[in-house]
């Protein structure tokens, strides 16, 4: 009888699924203690990056 593998809540919550199949993220550093930090450095982590295709296959495997 074949297991199958739980998905890690932790990483579905941080991370969705785009139609082409890539996988979508927010930036990090965004919460807090923003006035330390640069108007384009703000500007930049309030789009959505995506997860790097070396890491791609890992997180694959926890969704």
């Amino acid at each position: 009888m074949k297991v199958k593998q739980k998905t890690k809540r932790a990483v579905a919550k941080r991370v969705s699924k785009t139609k082409s199949g890539e996988l979508k993220r927010k930036h990090a550093y965004r919460s807090h203690l923003a006035h330390n930090k640069t108007t384009k450095q703000k500007r930049h982590s309030r789009k959505d990056g995506m997860v790097s295709k070396s890491d791609k296959s890992r997180y694959d495997q926890l969704i």
